[in-house]
């Protein structure tokens, strides 16, 4: 096996060198988790915040880094994603159901996203993230979320890939099943 080189350790990435082929690993080996939140009246949840790498405000569903706090290291996606949910948007999920997970670009990044579903959602908090954070929450119903990703993303917003992924986790299984 080729060695691997390290170039760089940070906080929550570091840069490694193997067989010539530059590329990041998440400092926490557990990855993201990226949930798919449905309301009682078939409303998606997304989430608005500025992201310092692309210089402005994206939209995406509520997700985190899993493992990230203190004490958490040994967390799965599921909890991680029942304690993103509430943190990000100030609901809690009666159910939270792990669908798939994957790497998300396995040619630059180690990073694998899990994308967990929340249904049963109940107000329990302000959400809007941490103290780093400045998230806005949106709630979109599920008949017009394409449509509606599609004209913030004509109005400037980047638009993340993911984002068409969990539409199709909002109605399907990863096996292509109906879930409901």
């Amino acid at each position: 096996m080729t060695e691997t080189e390290t170039l760089f350790n940070g906080r929550w990435l570091n840069v490694r060198r193997r067989g010539g082929w530059e590329f990041v690993e998440r400092a926490n080996p557990q990855g993201a988790v990226i949930i798919v939140a449905l309301t009682a009246t078939d409303e998606l949840l997304f989430v608005e915040q500025y992201r310092p790498p692309l210089q402005a405000s994206t939209i995406e569903m509520p997700a985190g880094l899993i493992g990230d706090l203190a004490g958490s290291e040994h967390e799965d996606a599921v909890a991680s994603a029942e304690r993103e949910l509430i943190e990000e948007t100030g609901y809690a999920a009666d159910r939270l159901e792990y669908v798939t997970g994957g790497p998300v670009s396995s040619g630059l990044s180690t990073e694998i996203a899990h994308f967990v579903r929340a249904t049963g959602l109940r107000r329990v908090g302000e959400g809007g993230g941490d103290s780093s954070e400045n998230i806005r929450v949106h709630h979109v119903p599920m008949r017009d979320a394409a449509r509606w990703l599609c004209a913030k993303g004509a109005a400037g917003y980047p638009l993340d890939p993911k984002l068409w992924a969990g539409l199709y986790f909002a109605e399907r299984n990863a096996d292509g099943s109906a879930w409901r």
